[in-house]
């Protein structure tokens, strides 16, 4: 494969367990049948004046339910989360050991536990850009719901450690991020708890207030070089679909409104490609079963596939084989 070429493993992870909602299992199989792979197999074809791609398709993971998983407080399922966790946390490693671009189909976003435990456990240096319109920052301790696809963060910061109980089924997770490590795109709907975190520990976030104010151009440039000045490192990109706006992808267990509109997502993406650092990816909380109608339905699939191909160079001014229109063939 040439020196421009990029080699991508995907991972279907069916699970649902960290929320309430059931069909956000449904999500991997909703992205294969839309022709997520098909389609970047697709771009690695076209591999003149663009990367050229290599796809290896590693199936979907099957979870086991742990039984009598009880509360731990008010934690909901934590054991088969956490079991969930450490399984996709092996399987993200063995891709990144492999030196392929890990891409996470969720699935709930709880697994974010265990697709960045993974990635940093093979590139410690990696940057975070979590797109969401949550921060998914509470605690055991803050959580008013229990659900952990709302705790995944706080897991993974080094600054927490002190602040996580030791609760069934996580006895594996290392903390393995620092709070400079992460920037937030896209937030519109926090909780008390996790403000005063966001604001203690001085984490960097862009919420729609600064998007609107800003701009996506310069929320970008200002992200990038936050995350890259001192030192080009790995990328994590961790998309939850709900950090857009609703009427581009209303099959989703939490939308919230006044999200990110379809252009300012690709754009984050298109810009995340162009650095030539994206290191894993997850698309969450595609949830088939949810939306109003099968258009809902198709919006947010085809939004998600949208959002992976753009993250790996598919350009919106098209991506084509060259052709000499000056001096066609005879």
């Amino acid at each position: 494969m040439s020196s421009k070429s990029k080699s991508i493993g995907i991972i279907g992870a069916p699970f649902s367990k960290g929320q309430p909602r059931g069909g956000v299992e449904q999500g991997p199989v909703a992205l294969r049948k839309a022709g997520l792979l098909e389609k970047l197999k697709e771009q690695g074809n076209l591999n003149i004046l663009i990367v050229e791609l290599d796809v290896t398709d590693y199936g979907d993971l099957a979870f086991a339910d742990v039984p009598n998983d009880s509360p731990f407080q008010n934690v909901k399922n934590p054991r088969t989360v956490g079991k969930a966790n450490e399984q996709l946390a092996g399987a993200v490693a063995e891709a990144k050991k492999n030196g392929k671009v890990s891409v996470v189909l969720g699935g709930d976003h709880s697994l974010a536990i265990g697709s960045i435990s993974g990635h940093a456990s093979v590139h410690p240096d990696l940057a975070v850009i979590w797109v969401d319109a949550h921060s998914d920052i509470n605690t055991p301790t803050t959580t008013t719901s229990g659900n952990l696809h709302g705790q995944p963060v706080s897991f993974l910061l080094k600054e927490l450690k002190g602040k996580i109980p030791e609760i069934p089924g996580f006895s594996w997770v290392k903390p393995c991020i620092s709070a400079k490590d992460i920037v937030y795109i896209g937030l519109r709907d926090v909780d008390p708890g996790e403000h005063y975190i966001l604001k203690t520990l001085n984490i960097k976030c862009f919420s729609m207030t600064e998007v609107d104010k800003l701009g996506i151009g310069k929320v970008m440039e200002e992200t990038l070089s936050y995350l890259l000045g001192s030192k080009r490192r790995p990328i994590h990109l961790s998309f939850d679909v709900d950090g857009l706006d609703p009427s581009f992808t209303p099959s989703t267990g939490t939308p919230v409104l006044g999200g990110l509109s379809y252009r300012e997502g690709i754009y984050i993406t298109e810009e995340i490609h162009k650095t030539g650092l994206l290191s894993g990816l997850d698309i969450m909380e595609v949830n088939p079963t949810l939306g109003k109608s099968p258009e809902d339905v198709i919006s947010t699939v085809n939004t998600a596939v949208a959002l992976t191909l753009a993250s790996f160079g598919v350009a919106r001014e098209g991506n084509h084989k060259p052709i000499d229109y000056l001096n066609p063939p005879k």
